[in-house]
């Protein structure tokens, strides 16, 4: 039996506080999150798990007046632990797809992104039309995961592997087991900034939106949608944008208009 690595969040004096627990069920909400995913939910020098989405879940929690339980998840479990109850909610930069709807429901999105292409500066690859014949990793289940496989003729892709998050995929990167990791754009901007060996070297356009995804159906989803609503027109969104990527979002973005709960089109 695989065990699960429970996180307690609560704000004390504005600062997060986390414990390691036992049980599901020491607070008001469990949020799962594939932990290592960064700028969005990672853990710092500290230990404890920090981010974007950790933020933005925080800020919901308060003002539904709910205790918060982050629970650390691999991406492709997210899906399976939201519709079998385990979990109330899920963040991990989850991208709405009209097939994902077909099980799960989103609140609106906050967030606008695309896929990107992230190779060693020493491997002489420059973007996607270098890729003939080499090893493409991939996170399991993401949309990166689904584009690659898509365009693996078009590109003459050599083997897709997939991992289970960030790190283990950069690990053998650096280490030259694959040549190039296609994923979230703003995660790999994030993590490479600090590391002259790896670059960001194609923006794959994918026109992606990411959300908290709930079980199908779910009323808790409704009711995050109307605080998301609130947070945007105070700023609140637009401010953790700022704060965790150092820009203003602009104002045709997700991140600062309000929008409709996605629907499949």
């Amino acid at each position: 039996m695989k065990f699960l690595t429970f996180l307690t969040s609560s704000v004390v004096g504005g600062v997060l506080a986390l414990s390691s627990l036992s049980s599901a069920n020491a607070a008001d909400l469990t949020v799962g999150a594939n932990i290592g995913n960064v700028p969005w939910e990672f853990q710092d020098a500290d230990g404890n798990v920090v981010g974007f989405e950790v933020d933005l879940v925080n800020e919901v929690a308060k003002r539904l007046g709910k205790s918060v339980e982050f629970v650390n998840i691999p991406f492709n479990g997210l899906f399976p632990a939201v519709q079998s109850g385990r979990i109330d909610m899920a963040v991990s930069s989850i991208t709405i797809t009209d097939k994902r709807l077909e099980s799960v429901t989103f609140a609106q999105p906050y967030y606008d992104s695309d896929q990107s292409l992230t190779a060693t500066t020493e491997s002489g690859i420059s973007g996607l039309g270098d890729m003939n014949g080499k090893v493409v990793g991939v996170d399991t289940g993401s949309t990166g995961d689904m584009w690659a496989g898509e365009h693996t003729g078009e590109y003459s892709l050599g083997e897709i592997r997939r991992y289970e998050g960030l790190s283990p995929a950069m690990l053998d990167l650096v280490a030259g087991r694959i040549d190039g990791y296609i994923s979230d754009i703003p995660a790999l901007l994030y993590y490479v900034k600090d590391k002259p060996n790896l670059k960001v070297v194609e923006r794959i356009t994918t026109g992606e939106k990411y959300s908290i995804m709930f079980n199908k159906d779910a009323p808790l989803a409704t009711e995050v949608n109307v605080i998301l609503t609130d947070l945007k027109k105070e700023g609140f969104i637009a401010g953790l944008h700022e704060s965790w990527f150092g820009a203003k979002p602009e104002d045709t973005t997700s991140t600062v208009a309000v929008m409709d709960m996605p629907s499949i089109k």
